[in-house]
């Protein structure tokens, strides 16, 4: 891919509705800024019939479907402005796990051994991949990322989950 196609091929601004979001705690909202900084660091994404972007995304809860509204302006001054509604149900599962291995991480991080800590970290990236794989399947025909954009994209996610 050529420099100018990955440059079009990006989400240049992310929004996450503030009535959307959940309380979080200082873990998970640093957790959070961090996957923001990244994501708009180095993404790929790639909607579905659009000439290119890069793109506007504002992520937001409506009647417990996630909506990922992209707007984007093509190279030929084309705009793109879609909304893809998807169901949370398929994610309840593996977000629940997440958190629930995510607490226990933060837990063993102020007082267990290094050993406890790797091997909790290791369950939760592994959650955390079949997240972002999960992700990809349900974007499947309308938005293609790559893995770590899915993976930042599932963190947000998770934000906006516990309150729905």
């Amino acid at each position: 891919m050529s420099t100018a196609d990955s440059a079009r091929h990006k989400i240049k601004s992310i929004e996450i509705d503030e009535d959307s979001l959940a309380a979080a705690s200082r873990d998970q909202e640093q957790e959070r800024q961090v996957a923001i900084f990244d994501l708009l660091d180095d993404n790929y994404f790639e909607p579905a019939e659009a000439s290119g972007g890069p793109y506007d995304i504002k992520l937001s809860l409506i009647e417990n479907r996630l909506a990922f509204d992209i707007v984007g302006q093509g190279p030929e001054g084309t705009r793109y402005a879609k909304r893809h509604l998807l169901s949370l149900s398929p994610f309840r599962g593996v977000i629940k796990d997440y958190f629930m291995i995510c607490d226990s991480y933060y837990s063993a991080i102020r007082s267990s051994t290094p050993q406890q800590i790797e091997a909790l970290d290791m369950g939760r990236r592994g959650l955390h991949n079949e997240g972002s794989n999960l992700l990809r399947e349900r974007l499947e025909g309308k938005v293609k990322t790559d893995l770590d954009t899915a993976r930042r994209l599932f963190t947000l996610i998770c934000a906006l989950h516990w309150r729905g």
